[in-house]
This record gives C-alpha cells, sequence and structure tokens, in this order.
C-alpha cells in the first residue's frame, strides 16, 4: 500500500506549482508588452497548424506576408469589425452579454444532442459552437493558448484578453489579428489572403473583397472549398452593408 505524501511534501508540490503558474503569467506578460514593438513571428495556432499540416502531407503550402497598419485599407479593418465584433472600438476585451449568450446556447444545443441520442439509444452528433468571443480574445487565444476548450485554458484567454487590451491599443491589437488570423490551410494574414483569393495586395482590395474575406473567418477551411457557397454570397453583403457604419479605432 502507498503512503500519502506528507503534508509538507504537498506544501512544496503546491508551492512549485503556483511559482511556475505565476511564471508562466509573467512570460506572457513580457510577451504582450514586447508586442508593442515587435511584430510576432508566428502563434501558437500557427504553429500547431504547420505540426498538422506537415503530418498530413509532404507538400507544404505555407503563406504569411507581415504588411505594417497603413497598407491595411479601412475597408477590411471594417468589414472584419462588423463580421466578428462590432463594438471592438469601444469595449474592454470581453463582451459579457455576448460571453454569456454564447455559453447557454452551446449548453442547451448540447443537451438537445444528449436528448436525441438517448431517445434513439445512439451517441450523441457533434454540436456547432458558438463562439462569442472579440477579436480580442481571438488574438490572446491564437498568439498564446491551445484550441483545447476547458474552462481552465477559457480562464487564461480571458486574463491575456484584459492584459492584452490595457497594454496594446486597439490599432495594434487589429494590426498583429489582421496579419496572423488564419485565412484558408496555410494562408495567415490579410496579405496572404489578398494574394491567394484575389492576385493582388491588400492595399487594393475593393469592399466587396473585403466583406467576403471576412464572412470567411469563423470557418475559413471550409470556405476556401466552397467559395461559391450562397451563405458566404449573401452574408457578404450583408456586412457590405454595415460597413460604413462601423467605428474604427
Amino acid at each position: 500500500m502507498r503512503r500519502p505524501l506528507p503534508l509538507s511534501s504537498l506544501r512544496r508540490w503546491l508551492a512549485l506549482v503556483i511559482l511556475c503558474g505565476f511564471g508562466l503569467q509573467l512570460f506572457f506578460v513580457a510577451r504582450i508588452v514586447s508586442m508593442r514593438f515587435i511584430d510576432p513571428e508566428s502563434t501558437a495556432f500557427q504553429r500547431s497548424e504547420l505540426v498538422r499540416v506537415v503530418r498530413k502531407s509532404d507538400a507544404l503550402t505555407w503563406r504569411q506576408d507581415w504588411v505594417a497598419r497603413s497598407l491595411h485599407p479601412n475597408a477590411i479593418k471594417r468589414a472584419v469589425i462588423a463580421s466578428e465584433d462590432d463594438i471592438f472600438a469601444s469595449h474592454g476585451g470581453v463582451q459579457w452579454d455576448a460571453l454569456e449568450k454564447a455559453w447557454n446556447k452551446n449548453a442547451k444545443a448540447q443537451a438537445r444532442a444528449e436528448a436525441r441520442a438517448q431517445a434513439k439509444a445512439s451517441s450523441a452528433k457533434s454540436v456547432k459552437v458558438v463562439g462569442g468571443s472579440t477579436i480580442t480574445q481571438q488574438l490572446a487565444k491564437n498568439v498564446f493558448l491551445s484550441g483545447e476548450r476547458t474552462l481552465l485554458r477559457k480562464g487564461q484567454e480571458l486574463i491575456l484578453t484584459l492584459v492584452i487590451e490595457h497594454t496594446l491599443s486597439k490599432q495594434r491589437i487589429l494590426e498583429i489579428y489582421l496579419n496572423s488570423v488564419e485565412w484558408g490551410e496555410g494562408v495567415f494574414g490579410v496579405e496572404a489572403a489578398a494574394q491567394h483569393y484575389f492576385r493582388h495586395p491588400a492595399h487594393q482590395l475593393n469592399p466587396w473583397e473585403c466583406a467576403r474575406l471576412a464572412v470567411m473567418l469563423p470557418r475559413p477551411k471550409y470556405y476556401e472549398k466552397f467559395p461559391h457557397s450562397p451563405y458566404l454570397a449573401g452574408r457578404a453583403q450583408t456586412i457590405l452593408a454595415r460597413m460604413p457604419q462601423v467605428e474604427l479605432p
């Protein structure tokens, strides 16, 4: 029979865990502060995607071209904000109402799926997960965290989001986001997306092209395979109509 660890050992382990956690937070803060002046070379999400793509195929197509925010047309900024985070310029990093609604909607969807599965005596089908994340939350998750969905990871995301909002300007947050967000298989950033889908640089994107790119963001790999999706076209028209009312930071 194994003996339980002495109380002193448990305390040492607990202190070590707390110290490591504190050190990790300091590392994150240092990285965020450095992002005020240094463009991040890659994100945690990009690195995980690189590993996945390499494992899947020997033929690696990868593109990311960082461009300064002065070369990002206002149309792409307005389109992305209209599509992903309509009050980006004024919130403090988190839209708590949207987050609560997304949480409740996901819980109800999961409950319905489980009820159907029990009624049919079969396994539950996968449920579409609603996000509710702001642009700043998406940036925090993509730059620093894994894609797993746990309460611990979500809590870390919220902490990083608040630090980012208090450390970086809204203009800088949007610049990093537009240069690093995924727009297809191995396609990261608006410059790479503009070249990939429209064969010209980002600063030449017209408003309709910007709206179309913005609508792709929640499911870029899917819409890359189905570029003529009726939803994509219809939603792009909706975003195009909303763009003039968007407040830029």
